[in-house]
């Protein structure tokens, strides 16, 4: 087992052009690259003629989270989850709420480091059930994750992927054949919001979506960030609910966040509750079962009522549980109806906490 982390990483999603340049196929953006010039994301390089990762086995920190914080409200509620990200992304959301991170191009960024093994083992040791890919989109360092998950599998831990789901086909596949949860960043529902604000597309995140729910067994939720102005119109409501509830069906988790000013986007308002509490209202119309409100202080709607019976089976508080009454494998206690998502056991009881940890390579 190597024990520290390599300078270029090889990859294989690419391929060389006539003229010299190499294309990366890991994302929609298809960048296009002379030799040592690196890619949109930073981390994905141009080196000897092949694309190669800069960051595989480091990391802009690690921290051990509630798995509610991803967020994820239907896998293994009151869990810890080792968190670690590195650097890059292939967005560039103008509001990014991670932008130290996604958008760093120094590599004092990267202060911490470990090898796959390690990070699995240091989830273990900690009792955390499961390691994400998080802060950044693990989309970029695609090929450190899913070493990662392999060696988290090999120790009977799970793997979240917490991504904004830019990304194609081939990879895509490659990717979500080791994770076994994902929260997928939805960003707008317009083409016109992905291009101006986030300098991507809409399709092809679609496509991610579409693909998670028909052809793995993946759990999955949705998260939008509601931005002043910009996605949270009653029209596009209107129309991404309707595309979810006729494309996933009434069942997938979907989060409305609440934006605050960062980045580039300093001249919004943060996210009034009333307008979070319009959006799952909406969501609930178009018959979602499970709608929640993120990054504010309401506990009715952060909470998981069950769809048959209106009972509150999951009571939270932030990302502290209270009352809850489902049994072992997810049924309401009330009623016997089964919530969907992955339960396994009494609940785990880790609270809001969030504690840095340093992991020490052998």
């Amino acid at each position: 087992m190597q024990s520290t982390p390599p300078d270029y990483f090889p990859t294989k999603y690419w391929h060389q052009l006539d003229d010299g340049r190499v294309c990366c196929d890991v994302c929609p953006r298809k960048c296009t690259l002379r030799e040592g010039k690196r890619g949109a994301c930073f981390v994905r390089m141009h080196k000897n003629g092949e694309i190669v990762l800069t960051s595989y086995g480091r990391s802009s920190g690690f921290c051990i989270d509630p798995i509610e914080k991803k967020p994820l409200n239907h896998f293994f509620p009151g869990s810890s989850v080792l968190s670690f990200g590195t650097a890059g992304c292939n967005l560039s959301c103008q509001f990014c709420q991670n932008w130290d991170i996604s958008k760093s191009r120094e590599f004092d960024t990267l202060c911490d480091s470990a090898m796959p093994e390690v990070l699995a083992q240091s989830a273990s040791r900690y009792g955390c059930k499961s390691l994400a890919f998080t802060y950044n989109d693990p989309v970029v360092f695609m090929e450190y994750a899913v070493d990662a998950a392999q060696a988290a599998r090999d120790l009977g831990l799970k793997s979240v992927a917490v991504s904004a789901g830019y990304m194609c086909e081939a990879p895509r596949a490659e990717f979500y054949r080791y994770m076994d949860a994902a929260n997928i960043d939805l960003k707008g529902f317009t083409e016109h919001f992905y291009h101006k604000i986030c300098h991507g597309h809409l399709q092809p995140v679609l496509e991610t979506i579409l693909y998670l729910r028909h052809e793995t067994d993946v759990w999955f939720e949705l998260t939008t960030l509601l931005i002043p102005g910009e996605n949270d119109s009653d029209q596009e409501l209107n129309a991404m609910c309707q595309w979810i509830a006729e494309n996933l069906g009434p069942d997938v988790p979907l989060h409305f966040s609440a934006f605050h000013p960062d980045f580039k986007m300093l001249d919004k308002p943060r996210t009034p509750l009333s307008t979070l509490l319009r959006a799952r209202t909406i969501a609930l119309n178009h018959g979602l079962h499970f709608v929640y409100c993120g990054n504010v202080h309401h506990s009715e709607s952060d909470s998981t009522y069950c769809p048959n019976c209106a009972t509150r089976v999951i009571e939270r508080d932030w990302y502290k549980l209270g009352d809850y009454a489902l049994d072992d494998k997810g049924h309401c206690t009330h009623c016997g109806h089964k919530i969907p998502g992955r339960f396994s056991g009494p609940r785990d009881n880790f609270g809001p906490r969030r504690i840095p940890v340093a992991i020490h390579q052998n």
